[in-house]
């Protein structure tokens, strides 16, 4: 039989986040990336969405290990529950990687045993794979490509990149290591795809420590405050550095920007004087024009430090005329509304807002289309697969793949729960497995019924009404009170005086001749009842609330 290494699609397909892919070669299995997502604005109370991992979990005796690219959440955020159920698994990681992972094992009160730090060039072995990490540049410090080879062939993952010619860190990507993988034959590249859509190059982030410096010297006189991503050390850094050249101390703010720059700075990745930070409760002390503040907020998380102070729920911060805020990220698909309502808001303090739409003050850590053309011509791999992107992104760069000569049939365009069975001379689509959603919803995890999610949005949209009807009081001839004390309970539905009187008469309408003596299923009572006032207000009123009835007997 011909030997045959297995790629098993378990998130990151069709959609941004939830990055998790396996391996599988004989025996072994590696898992590449273990990320979550957020949910979208109709999952009410979804606090973020992981991997299904049943395959996984049916095959944990064969995984040798997890192989991280990189330290974003969309490639991370699934581990703590990840190695929960299979908690003998090694991680592997760059320093920041593995740093951001031991907080998040804090949190979540697991052991880190298993985590080890590599660094750009290490070169691991993991039952039949031997994995070479290779530096790459991207929005986060820490970012590597993989080399993985097996015993029929080399495979190329990607991870998130982009080709940025004058790092932060000084640290280029080694275009000639990628080169030389190239010359020696790639049998299969796994190539994010996010970008596709962006024609030329992604703009190098020291541009936009260059937009910054404009933004610092023209605002001398006014306090200045920063929102970005937490997790991108290299824009935090231009920042600081910015700071102590025009003579400002910084202050940092929201928890996870507060913890990761501490991580940061503790490993060496964010360098700077403890002379130059301020705590945020002695900011009182310092004059405005002498401060920058770096937050979160720039997605208009609601609960975020810039979110709250745009609508002056921040005690510590108050914004106003004297304030010049500046929007360091570009907001991910979904999040423009929410955005720009702080926006808005902050307008409405007095303050000045600056965001990308108006300055160079955001980059991109991910490949526009010449950095990925110029990635398939460096690696020129036998097969492809595009990964990391929506369904159209990864089309696009099938296409783009062919452009360059790649035969249509040697690339595979996966879907969640996809595999891919490749020889050396054959790529052919495996059988699918179970994959999907999970969701986590405080401290429980599942596969939601989809109805749960459906009656939170119905709740959020159109509120609901309780009736409450107790059996017990209803004698022979005493019909006209029993309805006239029905309770009826309103949350999130538009009233008005007398509906509840109305919606007693339709009910009691609705039950004229019923004789209750002779029903002993409470199911059609409430059934009734739901349907009658559905119908009613529908008709009437056009609002469609949810309609809970609680009917009380003696069985009660």
């Amino acid at each position: 039989m011909a030997k045959t290494f297995k790629i098993v699609f378990l998130g990151g397909i069709g959609e941004i986040g939830k990055n998790m892919t396996a391996i599988e070669y004989s025996n072994d299995i590696i898992i590449i990336d273990a990320g979550m997502s957020f949910p979208s604005y109709n999952m009410p109370g979804i606090d973020y969405i992981i991997p299904d991992i049943s395959y996984l979990k049916s095959n944990r005796d064969k995984i040798r290990g997890v192989v991280l690219t990189h330290g974003h959440e969309d490639h991370i955020g699934s581990l703590p529950y990840l190695i929960k159920e299979i908690p003998t698994l090694p991680v592997y990681g760059t320093r920041l990687t593995i740093a951001l992972c031991q907080h998040k094992f804090k949190e979540n009160k697991i052991a880190d045993n298993g985590l080890n730090v590599v660094t750009e060039g290490d070169v691991i072995h993991l039952g039949n794979f031997k994995i070479e990490f290779i530096k790459a540049t991207h929005s986060i410090a820490g970012a590597c490509h993989l080399a993985i080879e097996t015993p029929i062939g080399m495979i190329f993952h990607t991870g998130d990149y982009k080709f940025d010619y004058t790092p932060i860190d000084g640290k280029m990507t080694d275009l000639g290591r990628l080169a030389d993988l190239g010359n020696r034959g790639v049998t299969l590249m796994l190539g994010e795809s996010t970008n596709v859509e962006r024609e030329g190059h992604s703009m190098s982030e020291r541009n936009v420590g260059q937009s910054l410096d404009y933004i610092f010297s023209e605002n001398m006189n006014k306090r200045l405050i920063i929102a970005t991503f937490a997790s991108n050390i290299y824009r935090i850094q231009q920042i600081i550095d910015l700071a102590v050249k025009y003579d400002r101390k910084v202050v940092f703010s929201g928890r996870s920007m507060i913890n990761i720059a501490e991580m940061a700075f503790k490993i060496g990745e964010l360098k700077f004087q403890h002379t130059d930070i301020v705590e945020l409760e002695k900011i009182k002390h310092c004059a405005h024009e002498k401060t920058v503040i770096v937050c979160t907020g720039g997605q208009g998380e609601p609960m975020s430090a810039l979110s709250r102070m745009s609508t002056g729920d921040f005690d510590k911060v108050t914004v106003g005329p004297k304030d010049m805020v500046v929007l360091s990220s570009s907001p991910i698909p979904g999040n423009e509304k929410m955005v720009l309502t702080v926006v808005n808001n902050l307008y409405r303090l007095g303050a000045d807002v600056v965001y990308e739409a108006l300055h160079e003050v955001h980059a991109s850590g991910h490949a526009y289309t010449e950095e990925l053309k110029l990635m398939l011509s460096l690696i020129k791999p036998k097969y492809f697969i595009p990964v990391h992107g929506e369904y159209r992104h990864l089309k696009k760069h099938s296409f783009m793949a062919q452009s360059l000569g790649i035969p249509k049939e040697n690339i595979f365009v996966p879907e969640s729960g996809s595999t891919v069975i490749i020889q050396r001379n054959e790529m052919k689509a495996g059988p699918s497995v179970q994959a999907g959603n999970i969701y986590v919803d405080g401290y429980v995890t599942g596969d939601m019924d989809s109805l749960v999610l459906k009656d939170r949005q119905h709740l959020a949209e159109d509120g609901f009404i309780i009736i409450i009807l107790n059996l017990l009081t209803l004698s022979p001839g005493s019909e006209e009170d029993f309805f006239a004390n029905v309770d009826v309970i309103t949350r999130g539905f538009h009233t008005f005086d007398g509906f509840a009187a109305e919606m007693r008469d339709v009910i009691k309408n609705a039950f004229y001749g019923f004789d209750f003596d002779k029903c002993d299923d409470i199911a059609v009572i409430k059934t009734i009842i739901k349907k009658t006032l559905r119908k009613y207000i529908f008709n009437k009123y056009k609002q469609n609330p949810m309609i809970m009835p609680i009917v009380m007997d003696s069985a009660n």
